[in-house]
This record gives C-alpha cells, structure tokens and sequence, in this order.
C-alpha cells in the first residue's frame, strides 16, 4: 500500500539517535510511521560516533547514514531504547557530546530506556516523564529529581516527550503524526500500519488480566455500542445492563480489559471524536458538544484542554490551516 502524499514545504526532519544497545524494533518505529505521509517528515538515522558503526541488542550490528552532526539538523530528535545493561547515571561522552549538538527548541522524544540517557544529561530535569513500568524503581533511585509517572503510555510536555517499552513509541509517534497534522493524517497512518488508531498517552502501561477467563464474557461489545451513542449520557448502570453484568462487576472487568475506568473512557473518545468534527466540520462548538454527549460547549471546552491544552477554537485554526493530504 502506498503511504499518503502531502505536500507542504520543506519537509519536518526527525533525526533517530541509535545508541550501542540499541532494540532493532523499537530502531526502525519512527521511519515506518513518520514515512507514511510522505513529503511530510524526512527521517534518517544517526549514531553517536562518526565510524557510525551502532551494535544491537540482537546478535548483528548495524551501519547507519549518518554521524552526530546530523543532530544539528533535526527538527525532532527519537531516541530509541538500548538493552538496560548499558543504563548509567552519566551518558558516556560520545553520547553526552552527541546530545550537546541538539539545537534549542528541537522536540525531543524518548522510548522506554531512552529515558535513562535524557534523564542522565539533565534534560528532564523537574519535568514530567515515563518509561517502562518494570524499571520505575531503578529510574526513580537514579534521577529522583524527574517526576516520573510509570503508569502512563506516554507523557507530551511540550517540547520533550517520554513513552513507555516498545509499543508505545508507536502511540507516540502516532501522537506526534496527530498534533502536527491532525486526526484524520494519524488515523490514516494507522491503518495503514496496521495498529490501533489512538491510545491516549494516560492509558495505562499495564493491565492487569488482559485476557478473561475463559467462559467470561467481557465489555468489548459494550464498548462499541457506546461508541455509536455517544451523545447519549451512557450511565455506568446502562452500559452493566447491556453487557449483562452488575455495575460492580463491569466496572471491574472493564478497568481489567481496557486500564481505565468506564468513565475515563466515555470521556477519552467523546473528546477524541470531537477532535475529528472540529477538523473536518463547521458545527460551531455548542453543537459538537451536543454530537459527542458532552452537556455544554463549557464541558467540551475544558475537557479538550484537559487533554491537549487547547481550546476548540485553537485547534480548529490550527487544523484548518495546515494543508490537506493527497492521496
């Protein structure tokens, strides 16, 4: 399947620090999702050294582009996770240099062990961050000067953002697709790699009990009918009665299959569809809020913010002036 066109200037460049260590899966997660709305993002690949020359944490070590230097350039910079035997408190100096070539004002994005090294030069310093659930103790010893939440798939603080082990960093590289371009870019993108289009960066690492016991029944079918009535007000106690469960036991079973409440949820995806109608509507406000089941244009005003720190009048701006995807 061919990726999505967009033209739009000179395109966005993510520049990938792969470091010794390095998860050959986690390595090659910006290129394939960045690459998808092409002549958006240009993507290359850089080590810490000039020999270039970057060992994996498989039994093969690989040849990248490009040098240190190549950091100058980056308007975001992905650091990919490393085996967790590398992990130190100071980042060795070829990699410290490296890290010194980033330009003021570049994004800069984590997965999983990438944390350590952001965490070791100082960059998230009294910020907000995460990594792998399994290695909160140790980052939390390491650098208790982060205020680090590992509960999380992934943390955006503007212009540095931190993600969880594997996976994650394609919800935050999907994250990066949405708030650069908008909703309907990032969905693309994701079927056309094939993975869920949108967890929010608050949903829970791990879920305890992902699959049921055999014989339960579970809430998925719930979920999606709610999904096609969510301007209705959709009471904990409707949504149990649907599923044929008390609302103590749905509650339960629907926090253990999905790491959130049923109400946290409700709000993640009325939020998320209202994203979709400011983008690709002229609904004023008022009545998107009513489309999506929030009470008010206030409600739907302070739960966007809530979520992405903006008001819908911002995002519609934002969203109908970027160009739109050919393709």
């Amino acid at each position: 399947m061919q990726p999505m066109e967009f033209r739009s200037g000179p395109p966005h460049r993510v520049v990938v620090l792969a470091l010794d260590g390095v998860y050959p899966f986690e390595l090659g997660i910006p290129n394939r999702v960045f690459a998808e709305v092409e002549g958006a993002y240009e993507v290359v690949t850089c080590a810490a050294t000039d020999d270039r020359t970057v060992a994996t944490s498989a039994d093969f070590t690989i040849t990248v582009g490009h040098g240190p230097e190549a950091l100058e350039t980056a308007d975001t910079v992905v650091l990919p996770p490393y085996d967790m035997t590398r992990i130190a408190a100071e980042p060795p100096e070829p990699v410290r240099a490296a890290l010194a070539r980033i330009r003021p004002g570049t994004r800069i994005v984590s997965i999983c062990t990438g944390a350590f090294t952001l965490a070791a030069a100082g960059l998230l310093d009294g910020r907000p961050a995460t990594t792998h659930w399994a290695l909160a103790g140790l980052f939390r010893r390491m650098f208790p000067q982060v205020a680090l939440d590992p509960e999380v798939l992934f943390i955006d603080d503007g212009d540095v953002l931190t993600s969880a082990g594997a996976a994650s960093g394609v919800d935050v590289c999907l994250h990066l697709v949405r708030s650069d371009h908008g909703s309907a870019v990032a969905n693309r993108v994701a079927r056309l790699c094939v993975v869920p289009p949108w967890r929010e960066g608050g949903q829970a690492q791990y879920i305890e009990q992902p699959v049921p016991d055999e014989g339960a029944s579970g809430t998925a079918d719930t979920r999606a009918w709610a999904l096609e009535r969510l301007e209705r007000p959709l009471a904990l106690r409707e949504l149990a009665a649907h599923a044929g469960m008390s609302p103590r036991t749905f509650a339960r079973r629907f926090q253990e299959e999905t790491g959130t409440s049923p109400g946290r949820w409700l709000i993640q995806q009325r939020v998320h569809r209202a994203r979709h109608l400011l983008e690709s509507s002229d609904l004023p406000v008022d009545r998107i809020a009513a489309e999506v089941g929030f009470a008010t244009g206030a409600s739907l005003r302070q739960h966007l913010h809530a979520a992405i720190g903006v008001s819908p009048q911002a995002y519609r701006r934002t969203f109908r002036a970027a160009p739109a995807p050919v393709g």
